[in-house]
């Protein structure tokens, strides 16, 4: 077994890791990694509507979505990920993986004292409170499971960060359950930094897989380091495809969403469609001033991304105040949002 730990806590190129150790290697593979303040979002999730998009701007979270399903969970060094791939054996359902893959996080935490148990298919809790979420996909006849487990992470900024209004938006995106939630160091007996922790999971992983296994070629654990070839193909993969909008944003299914508010020139109230990432459709009402004819501003608007910088810079091409009478760009801008 393939034995990683990252030092690299830069989300894009962890997700981008993530999809090149499943594609790329035969052998088992344990990681331990951590990313720095992000919201990492399921593959069939809409993004804009799992986040709060001005607090995550201001407060520079990044967002990125993997290749498993599941809800949005917020990442910061406060947290520590581990992730099992393995080949995928048909016959074995997802509850019976997700089982078997969290068995030894659990077994290491009871081990320092930390009651922690497996809940529903894919929860840990800690005293009823959900500790770590875990998802899967499967590929090349290969299955990655991980899983993200607040250690010591920022609660507020989770609370804040991932603070949508699904109310707005209506799709057939998977939308995230929002649980109580708690921190591993609030149970532990002897106090330990993040740092240690990874330590002591990696080594125990490392242990409990070596005596599970003595007779077999994988018993042997090999730590390894990325290749120049592997982190080129990595950095190569976080730059077309992770950090793109197009993959974070614009991979979200089709939905619609609407907003309503009231400005010093009038009322306005905006009904829209999105598909493929762009604004494919859009309404607008409301008792405001104009001298030019909406219709004009609505057919500028249709095919552009549904992000802010994108919106912002179509906005930029058009004289705005002659369509909505005292509204800025800015302004506009927030009612896709």
């Amino acid at each position: 077994m393939l034995y990683i730990t990252d030092n690299n806590t830069d989300p894009y190129w962890n997700l981008a890791a993530e999809e090149y150790l499943l594609k790329n290697f035969t052998q088992p593979i344990f990681r331990l990694w951590r990313n720095s303040s992000s919201i990492i979002i399921g593959q069939y999730q809409n993004a804009v509507a799992e986040i709060d998009m001005d607090y995550v701007k201001s407060n520079d979270i990044k967002v990125v979505r993997r290749l498993t399903g599941g809800g949005a969970v917020f990442h910061d060094l406060g947290n520590l990920n581990f992730t099992f791939i393995e080949p995928h054996t048909k016959s074995e359902e997802a509850n019976a993986m997700f089982r078997r893959f969290t068995a030894p996080i659990l077994e290491a935490l009871n081990k320092l004292g930390v009651k922690a148990y497996l809940e529903g298919r894919n929860d840990l809790l800690i005293d009823g409170r959900k500790f770590s979420g875990n998802a899967m996909c499967i590929s090349n006849k290969r299955v990655l499971q991980h899983g993200c487990m607040l250690f010591s992470a920022s609660m507020n900024n989770l609370g804040a960060a991932l603070k949508s209004r699904p109310e707005k938006f209506i799709g057939k995106a998977v939308q995230s359950n929002v649980s109580r939630v708690t921190n591993i160091s609030s149970h532990l007996p002897q106090a330990m930094s993040v740092e240690e922790f990874q330590q002591y999971l990696g080594e125990y992983i490392c242990a409990r897989h070596t005596l599970a296994e003595p007779n077999s070629a994988d018993s042997a654990i090999i730590p390894y380091k990325y290749t120049e070839e592997d982190l080129k193909a990595i950095g190569m993969l976080k730059e077309t495809k992770y950090m793109l909008d197009s993959w974070n944003f614009g991979h979200s299914p089709a939905y619609s969403s609407h907003n309503i508010k009231k400005f010093p020139g009038g009322l306005l109230e905006f009904h829209f469609t999105v598909k493929k990432g762009s604004i494919d459709g859009l309404e607008i009402f409301g008792d405001y001033f104009f001298t030019k004819p909406t219709e004009e501003f609505t057919a500028a608007i249709i095919g552009t991304e549904h992000t802010e910088d994108a919106l912002l810079a179509k906005l930029s091409e058009v004289n705005v105040s002659e369509y909505f009478s005292g509204v800025s760009k800015e302004e506009l801008c927030e009612m896709f949002f």
